[in-house]
């Protein structure tokens, strides 16, 4: 079985920082990309960033700047540090990774997190 379980989420004021981590555990064999996504109340859940196993990134435009994600092959773990904070960044946010396990180890199914949740207070 795999695990994926995000931490780091909390309350915080606006012009704030807070950074998130996700990691992967479980009968991993290898984990190919990982990626946040966030959903606010009343919104389709959304890809705002993400990160290839070879350090590629990619953001949805209107982060640019302010979040940066990153990742730690060697413990199977995915951050988004989140600056600047504004409160329509308010959601549950999850993190999504692409892995093999070690009883299937060249088919990748995507693992979700629980969620956490952000909240950006004015």
């Amino acid at each position: 079985q795999v695990q994926v379980a995000e931490s780091g989420g909390g309350l915080v004021q606006a012009g704030g920082s807070l950074r998130l981590s996700c990691a992967a555990s479980g009968s991993i064999f290898s984990v190919n990309a990982m990626g946040w996504y966030r959903q606010a109340p009343g919104n389709q859940r959304e890809l705002i960033a993400s990160i290839t196993s070879e350090g590629r990134t990619n953001y949805v435009d209107s982060l640019k700047g302010r979040f940066t994600i990153s990742r730690d092959n060697a413990k199977n773990t995915v951050f988004l540090q989140m600056n600047s904070l504004r409160p329509d960044d308010t959601a549950v946010y999850y993190c999504n990774a692409r892995i093999s396990t070690s009883y299937s180890r060249y088919f990748y199914s995507d693992y979700w997190g629980q969620g956490t949740q952000v909240t950006v207070s004015s």
